[in-house]
């Protein structure tokens, strides 16, 4: 083995350019790769592979690379070329547009004849909308309250605020009962199995991003039942709690599963005085889900549905034009909703996106989405050599970047429209989203670094230990010295020793935005 100093060396001259290294680096280039070596080169990283690129935004002129063209495993960090290619198809500005359309007449304010609530693929249907205008959006999103096991958090907003707007302009058309059917459309594409965290399902129609939320806390006393609020509040589920309150000092675990088809069974113990936990339980059928959800929200309009057809149809796709719209829900700009699918890295919002592109184009299905996105990446001038775009959310070991490609994303957009959006959209290094807790509230980088994370851990078995398969950032940032900066960082195949995680990875990687926002020259 090479003694570390000549390793360091090595390190430092694969990292500075190769027009510095053709010359002589400045004192500021040496410095710069030194101490990137110092964090690459540690003893964890002798197994793993890391790979950097950082070039200045607008010239492209290159500080550092090192493996900058061979292929890693981005985990969510892929969501860059997604929500680049989404807001460059479709247009920063883009709105969802759901609308309610009546099939009959109405009298009297009796609609003789059904309503139709029709899905076109808005993910949030206004239950992250905020007063001003805004997405909500929380730093440990909801959707990864199983997974994590820290205390996800909920947004103060109403999951069903979208429906309840749509109840409210029914009734405003004049109807006060439905004699027939209420009726969900979602058909615009192909019910698809989401990959990642979150909803099982991918779908035209989302309601509180088709999961059920509990939020358990501790009941008064040790061994009082633990309090258990549902989110949204509906009664198609009936709740059966078996979570117990434990001492302040015991282990809070609880368990959420769905049992029958509208049962929730809660499993486990919670600690006094503790804050409590989320969990929740994916909707199987989101169609249904909506449906009950929205005859529920039409009866707090002052809509009666009195009598149910059971043999109601859908009308044909050409049929609609024909159809008088009694409501529409228009949602948040596109580069809004992205806040939800960059800052807390939501699967289903990033794989939402191929789905609706191919529904632009009178597709249906997944695949034909990530082409046309892939190939908007292409023709916005992106390199995909060594790219494998399986998934819009990095869900599997099938997806690779190049950090070389993943920069060449961010300059691109950089000279567009729609960079804008795309900036305010990703997180914020120590502020907020998935970057909130990645250095300390002194770090002299905090809030001077917007990019993307990625996370691709596979936790240890009876067989063999901890992996981390990957864990990336890619983004933007603005130096010490006034620089901007574009930058890829990406480390695969860590393998992690008991009682460490990819927290350590994390740091790792904030570790190497402090070094770029100091040292950068």
């Amino acid at each position: 083995m090479w003694p570390r100093r000549n390793a360091l060396w090595l390190c430092c001259a694969l990292l500075i350019p190769a027009a510095a290294v053709s010359q002589k680096p400045t004192d500021s280039q040496s410095e710069l790769a030194a101490r990137v070596g110092e964090v690459i080169l540690a003893p964890q990283y002798r197994q793993g592979r890391w790979g950097l690129l950082v070039q200045d935004l607008a010239t492209g002129q290159t500080l550092i690379q090192h493996n900058a063209d061979q292929s890693f495993i981005p985990a969510s960090s892929i969501k860059l070329y997604f929500c680049a290619a989404a807001l460059a198809e479709l247009g920063p500005k883009h709105r969802f547009e759901t609308p309610v359309f009546r099939r009959g007449e109405v009298r009297d304010g009796i609609l003789e004849g059904d309503l139709i609530l029709r899905g076109q693929g808005d993910p949030t249907l206004g239950g992250r909308d905020t007063t001003q205008g805004t997405m909500a959006f929380t730093d440990d999103d909801h959707t990864y309250a199983n997974a994590t096991g820290a205390l996800s958090t909920l947004t103060d907003t109403d999951p069903l605020a979208g429906l309840n707007v749509l109840a409210r302009q029914v009734a405003a058309a004049g109807i006060r009962e439905v004699h027939g059917d209420v009726l969900i459309d979602d058909r615009l594409f192909d019910l698809t199995r989401n990959n990642g965290n979150g909803p099982d399902w991918l779908s035209p129609i989302v309601v509180n991003d088709n999961l059920v939320d509990l939020l358990v806390t501790p009941g008064h006393e040790v061994g009082a039942a633990a309090n258990v609020q549902m989110r949204p509040l509906t009664s198609l589920f009936a709740v059966r709690n078996e979570v117990i309150t434990v001492g302040e000092r015991e282990p809070s675990r609880v368990q959420a599963a769905l049992t029958g088809h509208f049962v929730i069974r809660l499993r486990g113990q919670i600690a006094l005085k503790s804050r409590g936990l989320l969990r929740n339980v994916p909707v199987q059928d989101p169609g249904m889900f909506a449906r009950f959800l929205f005859v529920e929200a039409l009866s707090r309009a002052g809509v009666r549905l009195v009598r149910t057809a059971s043999v109601a149809l859908l009308p044909s796709r050409t049929e609609y034009a024909r159809l008088p719209r009694v409501a529409v829900l228009t949602s948040l700009p596109l580069e809004e909703l992205l806040k939800v699918t960059l800052k807390t890295s939501s699967n289903v919002y990033a794989n939402t996106l191929p789905l609706v592109v191919a529904a632009k184009y009178g597709e249906t299905t997944y695949a034909q989405g990530l082409k046309r996105l892939e190939r908007r990446l292409g023709a916005l001038g992106v390199d995909l050599a060594g790219v494998s775009l399986a998934t819009a959310s990095g869900g599997t070991t099938k997806d690779r970047l190049t950090p070389l490609s993943a920069v060449q994303v961010l300059r691109t957009l950089h000279g567009r429209k729609e960079f804008a959006g795309f900036f305010e959209a990703l997180p914020v290094l120590g502020v907020d989203g998935t970057l909130a807790d990645v250095v300390a509230a002194g770090s002299p980088a905090r809030g001077k670094v917007r990019a993307k994370t990625g996370t691709f851990f596979q936790p240890a078995t009876r067989d063999r230990g901890a992996m981390l398969h990957c864990k990336a950032l890619a983004g933007v940032t603005t130096t010490a010295r006034g620089r901007e900066l574009a930058f890829a960082f990406f480390v695969n195949d860590v393998p992690l020793p008991p009682g460490v995680d990819s927290t350590r990875e994390a740091r790792a990687l904030g570790r190497l935005c402090e070094i770029l926002y100091l040292q950068a020259p």
